[in-house]
């Protein structure tokens, strides 16, 4: 199908445009639905990407949003926070005709063949063939809406408006005095309501009211409005099936429910972060890189915290969470480099715990986890992250000179701003541990900066076993907990009374 901007010239008068190529190519009556099957069935045939930048929803989502589309059905998509349900929505758009013919002027931008508004009614029978025609953009026929509790029926459908038809001389009742709202202004496109059972339930059924039958009264006029629109919806599933945040025959009007998720694999995950974080940063005066170790600790941070049971698995741990870490991380990094004048900034383990604002501002916890507190439980869930990506790399490596040479005296004191080279002269005395580090890719004559994070993750990956010690000031040691083990002594008993105390201590602080 031949899109209308290849057009040399657009039709400008209804005239120009019965004549024109588009009228021959498109179906004059074709609904914005329609539209959109077509486009999609279309894509289908030459075999495109349909959503370029959607990870993991290939074999789920996206199959039952195309179900739904070429169904012609409004649907809704259930997921909990940061699974991309929005995003997804507005790349709906790429499936609308790139240009789209209008009666100029017209706020609900009727289609020239089929006007539904009063205003552009009389217009096309009074200039007939000499009505001015103006052109849509795909992107500009999708119109977003949050749903709010203070939202009323004149944001959504329209008010009279009584200035309007003083200036015009208009009967206050006439429908040339309606101030339209957002639906009607989304006729012949793509409108979307996020958080949908936040809107009140008057709001919902003047919603299907619409959708249904086509027609709404405004202030007590009856409106007859039968609007051309794809609606498309977004909840949390447990808002959404909670009795009285929805009214049912809303419900029973929306065609598909389509439920989203978070990535189900860690590497759709790291794909997810690595295209939505601002890590390629123009114009810095140093380069970076990123490990891959350190993309897939933060990865598994985001995917031990949906499984911990401290917190709140009714509110999700959002995508954003890793995004927001990893572009902290770089972040931090990258200040390390200016300040020792390096040009290339590689993350260190010690990066993420300095990431601990990106972590506790996205989870809520549950009882057991406030009662530990927001700090705790991310470092905890770091430390885990920092063990099992570990493994992936050294679960049957000979680690033992490494451990050896702490526990027969030998620390280590990791600053958060020592620069590369530094540290790289602190790591090299530690006996087999920069030969382990090939397991982590590295080829020879790589840079300070990347042995420096490669040697700093072993050891982290060491202590997070509990083979070696750290202590909150990031000083490596023998590890107390082992050498108790190797005594065969008993792990102290936790006093009741002192636990008791800092409980109360957090609780005054809070």
């Amino acid at each position: 199908m031949k899109p209308a901007t290849s057009y040399t010239v657009l039709p400008t008068t209804l005239a120009a445009l019965q004549e024109s190529e588009w009228s021959r190519t498109f179906l004059t009556n074709r609904g914005v639905k329609d539209e959109l099957r077509s486009n999609l069935a279309a894509k289908l045939k030459r075999r495109e990407t349909l959503f370029p930048g959607i990870t993991g929803y290939e074999d789920t989502v996206v199959p039952q949003l195309v179900n739904a589309v070429l169904s012609k059905h409004n649907f809704i998509l259930l997921g909990l926070r940061g699974q991309a349900k929005t995003k997804l929505i507005r790349m709906l758009t790429t499936l609308l005709d790139e240009q789209t013919p209008y009666i100029a002027g017209c706020e609900i931008h009727d289609n020239p063949y089929a006007p539904i508004c009063r205003r552009c009614r009389l217009l096309v029978a009074e200039a007939g063939g000499d009505t001015p025609i103006a052109w849509l953009a795909a992107e500009d026929r999708y119109i977003e809406k949050l749903a709010t509790p203070d939202v009323t029926i004149a944001d959504m459908i329209g008010d009279i408006d009584p200035i309007k038809a003083a200036r015009r001389g208009h009967d206050i009742s006439d429908e040339l005095t309606v101030h339209y709202g957002l639906l009607p202004r989304a006729n012949r496109g793509i409108f979307a309501i996020n958080e949908l059972p936040d809107l009140a339930g008057k709001i919902q059924v003047g919603l299907f009211n619409i959708m249904q039958e086509g027609d709404v009264q405004i202030k007590g006029y009856p409106l007859r409005l039968p609007l051309d629109l794809l609606l498309a919806f977004t909840a949390n599933p447990e808002d959404y099936t909670a009795r009285g945040k929805i009214v049912t025959p809303l419900k029973d009007r929306i065609g598909s429910e389509i439920r989203t998720h978070y990535p189900a694999t860690l590497d759709h995950g790291i794909a997810i972060t690595r295209a939505e974080s601002w890590t390629k940063r123009a114009g810095s005066e140093v380069a970076t890189r990123i490990p891959a170790y350190i993309a897939e600790t933060i990865e598994q941070v985001a995917f031990l915290a949906r499984d911990d049971k401290r917190v709140d698995k009714r509110s999700g741990v959002s995508q954003r969470l890793p995004i927001s870490v990893m572009e902290n991380v770089v972040s931090n990094a990258e200040r390390r480099a200016l300040r020792n004048g390096e040009d290339l900034a590689v993350p260190r383990i010690l990066d993420i715990y300095a990431a601990l604002p990106a972590i506790t501002g996205k989870i809520e916890l549950e009882y057991e986890g406030e009662m530990k507190g927001g700090e705790a439980v991310a470092r905890d869930l770091v430390r885990l992250a920092v063990g099992k990506t570990f493994d992936k790399y050294f679960e049957n490596a000979n680690l033992k000179s490494v451990v050896q040479w702490f526990d027969l005296g030998g620390s280590l004191k990791m600053g958060a701003d020592v620069d590369s080279a530094s540290l790289v002269r602190q790591l090299g005395p530690i006996q087999g541990l920069m030969e382990k580090c090939k397991a982590l890719g590295l080829s020879a004559n790589e840079p300070d900066a990347v042995c420096a994070s490669a040697g700093e993750f072993i050891l982290e990956g060491l202590h997070a076993h509990h083979r070696i010690g750290r202590s909150e000031e990031f000083t490596f040691a023998a590890s107390e907990r082992r050498a108790r083990q190797e005594r065969r002594e008993p792990e102290p008993e936790m006093d009741p009374e002192e636990d008791l105390r800092k409980m109360r201590q957090r609780r005054q602080y809070n």
